[in-house]
């Protein structure tokens, strides 16, 4: 019989099943330009969104660290003047001069140099260059305060001041403005010349000088106006001399970045103020105190600035600056936040004069302020301070430098010399030094 091939035959046979390997196409120089072309772009692409994510993020990351830094903060350090070393009038003078009248002199130099309406505009160009760099220095400052009209509704007030930026240190800029800009003021905004507006605090005010120091963050403030705008150096008051000219920054026409020229018509040497002397620049360049107006010289330095005190019937058609040199150690103190010593006299060197009449050496009391330390310790009118402390007081330069190391709330001996009815006596009192 037949064999019989049934299924079972079939599966036993093996199968074959084809296998095949597929094998890419090599690209072509086209192809391979278009991938190449795509990953560049996508590393472009990548790289743009990194920066964008840096710059957003460097500002917070900044701010972040900076509040949480525990490094200690630098003092801020202003030098001071000496009036000593400043050059006398006799040492400034030219041996031409000293022979030749000043008229004549200007005169021969007319004649000799034919001055021009170029040399005019060169002149006034190069102040424009010094405006314009010391301008960005000027900030506005807004004075917020909150009363109430006729119908008993709160009605925000806005006072605007000058400012000037006197220094830069510990991610804070120091404003100088008038102590009017901060008083009484619940909040306090500055505005910087691009626009730029942020919150500002009290640092320290000073009401005798009436002057205030305004702290504005620098964590508030973009890095481009922090890489333009810079701080203002403070000049040497005590080289000013009469006929310099002087330029009247920050609000001398009562509006903020209003400027003006003019020259040193009068400088008072020697003026009495509370605890102290100074010296008054009075000038024919417009200036208004209350807005507040600096007055630099022609190297950019703040010389001074504009007061409503020390202005008589002969004087009140001028501009009087309060000398910057006599204020640097109390403007140090206001910068670090401290308050400068006070005593609370108005007096005056006893002259070798007066010593050869037989009043005693000392600083002779003209006047003393009305609930000051020194009034309330029981000195007045009349009394020679002799000793506070351990020093010897002989000059108000003397007094001064005893007051001005001490601290508020010191307890300081203090002997003075009364005028009795037949000598002087020697009287000791105990004074605690208070704060201006």
């Amino acid at each position: 019989m037949p064999e019989n091939n049934g299924p079972d035959d079939k599966k036993s046979e093996p199968r074959q099943f084809i296998n095949e390997k597929i094998v890419r196409q090599p690209l072509s120089k086209r192809e391979m330009l278009k991938r190449a072309l795509g990953l560049f772009a996508t590393a472009v692409i990548f790289g743009i969104v990194a920066a964008v994510t840096f710059a957003v993020s460097r500002p917070v990351a900044e701010r972040f660290f900076a509040k949480g830094s525990t490094s200690e903060s630098v003092p801020v350090t202003i030098p001071k003047d000496d009036p000593e070393t400043a050059p006398s009038e006799t040492e400034t003078m030219t041996s031409a001069a000293e022979t030749e009248p000043i008229e004549d002199i200007l005169k021969s130099a007319m004649e000799k140099y034919p001055f021009s309406v170029d040399d005019l505009n060169t002149l006034y160009g190069s102040l424009r260059s010094l405006v314009q760099k010391v301008d960005k220095g000027i900030v506005t400052v807004h004075s917020v305060k909150t009363q109430t009209d006729w119908f008993n509704n709160p009605v925000e007030n806005s006072g605007l001041f000058a400012g000037v930026i006197i220094a830069s240190a510990n991610q804070e800029l120091l404003v100088l403005t008038p102590d009017g800009a901060v008083e009484d003021a619940e909040a306090i905004r500055v505005v910087f010349s691009d626009g730029t507006e942020v919150q500002g605090t009290i640092k320290q005010t000073d009401k005798l000088s009436g002057m205030a120091i305004v702290s504005v963050s620098t964590a508030d403030l973009g890095r481009a106006l922090l890489e333009e705008i810079k701080a203002t150096p403070l000049g040497n008051s005590y080289s000013v001399r009469q006929g310099d000219l002087v330029v009247a920054i920050g609000g001398p026409a009562g509006m903020v970045h209003s400027v003006g020229y003019g020259f040193i018509s009068y400088i008072t040497k020697n003026v009495q103020v509370t605890d102290g002397i100074t010296r008054i620049l009075y000038s024919d360049v417009k200036g208004n105190a209350q807005t507040g107006t600096f007055l630099i010289n022609t190297s950019g330095q703040i010389i001074g600035w504009v007061t409503d005190e020390h202005k008589n019937d002969g004087s009140k058609d001028m501009t009087a600056a309060m000398a910057i040199s006599d204020y640097k150690s109390i403007l140090e103190k206001m910068s670090n936040g401290g308050s400068f010593p006070y005593f609370g006299i108005i007096g005056q060197e006893v002259s070798a004069v007066m010593n050869s009449n037989g009043m005693p050496l000392g600083v002779y009391v003209v006047d003393v302020n009305a609930d000051s330390p020194a009034y309330n310790a029981g000195i007045q009118c009349g009394d020679i301070i002799k000793t506070m402390g351990e020093e010897t007081i002989v000059t108000m330069k003397d007094f001064q430098a005893v007051l001005e190391n001490s601290t508020p709330g010191d307890v300081i001996p203090v002997s003075v010399s009364r005028n009795g009815r037949e000598e002087y006596k020697e009287i000791q009192y105990q004074v605690t030094i208070g704060a201006r």
